[in-house]
């Protein structure tokens, strides 16, 4: 008996060790996963907070070998001479506050055509039967793998043909239709039930009202993440609208387009091009902190699919 309960005495002090060996290494795991997710934040986050910072710098701080975090002295002198209409780097014609608003008018005109037309191309390809849709589709798939900067050039050619450049069109229609985003819209579509469908056409509702009444208000997660593509897409946009805008439409060049000229023969002017920097950031930031639940509203429902 004895030595039964010795034996068993010793099974339950090595289980018992094993037992705290376990959550030791689980609290290990834990700690070395905070401390590597930390380390990843602080890469992300670091360069991003000094170009906040470095924007309230005076420009000799700036081109100062001494590296200061934070600035020695506060100042926001940079921003002030980035809006002023009397800003001697830009062009005549034009200014920051009037760029960024023409930017914005681009990309939010830019974004609502590009959610319908893609949609509804989208549908067609997803719900309806016409001639030569599988060779049509396959042409489509086929400029997926094409690089956008292959054909920039026969771009330029076509809308200069036809008299687009220097107007507010040529920054819109030419980027509206992508590929991509019909393709995303397209397998989402697939996966809607019929039945849905089925019931709305023997309500006698038309194909155009399926797509309005139930596709759209279905859609709504597939559009916000298509959507802040494509916003970004034109908001960030710089090649292109340097291509077709000359000096007759300085109205409508964009804000990248504009930052470009504060690097000129004489260097690079780092306190207006770090205030400007922030200022191309934060419709960016908004926009990302407004929809971020409906982005996670929409992992969990396909988690949950």
């Amino acid at each position: 008996m004895n030595r039964e309960r010795l034996i068993e005495t010793e099974n339950n002090s090595a289980k018992k060790n094993n037992s705290d060996k376990k959550r030791v290494f689980s609290v290990m795991g834990k700690v070395l996963m905070w401390l590597v997710g930390a380390l990843i934040i602080f890469i992300g986050v670091f360069p991003f907070l000094w170009v906040i910072l470095s924007s309230f710098k005076p420009l000799t701080e700036i081109q100062s070998i001494k590296f200061h975090f934070f600035p020695q002295k506060w100042t926001g002198d940079n921003y002030v001479a980035l809006f002023s209409m009397k800003n001697r780097y830009f062009p005549q014609g034009t200014s920051f506050l009037l760029s960024v608003g023409m930017t914005l008018l681009v990309a939010f005109l830019a974004l609502g055509l590009s959610l319908i037309v893609n949609s509804l191309a989208a549908y067609a390809f997803a719900r309806l039967e016409f001639p030569g849709k599988k060779i049509l589709w396959l042409i489509y798939a086929v400029n997926m793998f094409v690089p956008n900067i292959a054909v920039l050039i026969p771009c330029y050619l076509v809308v200069s043909k036809m008299g687009m450049t220097d107007t507010l069109s040529v920054l819109i229609f030419p980027g509206v239709t992508y590929i991509w985003s019909i393709f995303f819209y397209r397998q989402y579509y697939l996966g809607i039930p019929r039945s849905i469908e089925e019931a709305a056409l023997i309500d006698g509702c038309s194909r155009i009202g399926i797509y309005f009444r139930l596709f759209i208000p279905m859609s709504v997660t597939p559009f916000i993440i298509m959507g802040l593509s494509v916003f970004q897409g034109f908001w960030n946009s710089y090649l292109w609208p340097s291509m077709v805008l000359s000096s007759r439409g300085t109205a409508l060049y964009q804000v990248n387009q504009l930052l470009a000229y504060l690097r000129d023969t004489k260097g690079t002017h780092w306190d207006l091009l770090l205030a400007g920097t922030v200022i191309t950031c934060i419709p960016l930031i908004v926009i990302l902190i407004f929809m971020q639940k409906y982005i996670m509203q929409g992992i969990k429902i396909s988690g949950i699919k």
